[in-house]
């Protein structure tokens, strides 16, 4: 499909969950004019997240949904062009550097700031997705807290896993934890602190057949893979912990990035191995993955664009 040439931007933002947002607000403010392309879920994984309560400055917490609007609006506020579309292409082999969005229309960016986040891989049951943010959940550490004292159930083998299992424990009254072998791929000393774990209970050689419940999680159907049998646990929260995938690939071909495809940046900085070209948010980050440390990240990448227009003298 032919791309229409359309504009020249200062700074261009991709994505708009708590990092682009925050790059918006301080890239705005520092008058680098910048447009933001929302991307496919504008709002980022906050945008199916029910209650956040571990942002500073929301003592009640707040809707996953809200806080991001308030986010748009406060970015909006200072004017940045927000948008919506999705970067479908990109070429950062010179500069400026272009970005085709939804496939027809081609932009030239002095700086770009990626912030494209990372999408939580799920199991593809038709109940996950019902009960999604409602007792299902792709993050221990967002929304075990609403699970203290009850008895819950994660999918995963990893040291993510593993670590948010025995994160649970400490929470909940019982974790089932679901693998699909008779063993776990996370690290020795993490497989020995499920199993040293009293309240952590692992279901080896085991699958999630269904997860039961009309309007909330109230239980799992597991089935054994070796004999084909099927037990139900009673249990009121869910957890995915089968890894995440960052939304990196059109970039991939320019920008460095590790085995599962995040995103390298020159530590302490937003920077990439491209000049003018930043990347914050979960697109860079596969340890913490949490709303604050990707807002902080999206304030480094606009402050570090401002000073790369600020060297070339274009700022």
């Amino acid at each position: 499909m032919s791309t229409t040439s359309s504009e020249h931007l200062k700074c261009l933002i991709i994505g708009s969950g708590p990092a682009g947002y925050t790059a918006a607000i301080y890239a705005s403010r520092a008058g680098l004019k910048p447009v933001m392309y929302q991307g496919l879920q504008p709002g980022g994984q906050l945008t199916i997240t029910n209650d956040v309560e571990n942002f500073p400055g929301y003592p009640d917490g707040i809707m996953g949904p809200e806080m991001m609007e308030d986010l748009k609006k406060q970015a909006a506020r200072f004017g940045t062009d927000i948008r919506y579309g999705i970067a479908t292409a990109v070429d950062f082999s010179g500069h400026p550097h272009r970005v085709t969005i939804d496939e027809t229309l081609e932009l030239t960016a002095d700086t770009v700031i990626i912030a494209t986040g990372a999408s939580a891989k799920w199991l593809g049951l038709p109940s996950e997705q019902r009960l999604n943010g409602s007792g299902v959940s792709a993050c221990a550490v967002c929304d075990g807290f609403f699970y203290r004292g009850k008895e819950v159930a994660i999918v995963g083998a990893g040291d993510t896993a593993a670590e948010e299992a025995t994160y649970l424990a400490n929470l909940c009254s019982k974790v089932y934890m679901i693998v699909r072998k008779g063993e776990m791929r996370a690290s020795k000393i993490m497989q020995k602190r499920v199993l040293d774990n009293p309240k952590i209970e692992v279901l080896w050689n085991s699958v999630t057949d269904e997860i039961l419940g009309e309007h909330a999680v109230e239980g799992a159907r597991i089935k054994n893979v070796l004999d084909g049998t099927t037990r139900d646990i009673a249990i009121e929260g869910f957890f995915v912990a089968i890894g995440h995938e960052p939304n990196s690939k059109i970039f991939q071909p320019y920008l460095h990035h590790d085995e599962q495809g995040y995103l390298k940046t020159i530590p302490g900085t937003a920077k990439t191995n491209v000049d003018g070209v930043f990347a914050c948010g979960d697109v860079q980050d596969f340890t913490y993955r949490q709303a604050v440390t990707a807002a902080g990240s999206g304030c480094m990448a606009a402050l570090d664009a401002e000073r790369y227009l600020a060297a070339l003298g274009d700022h």
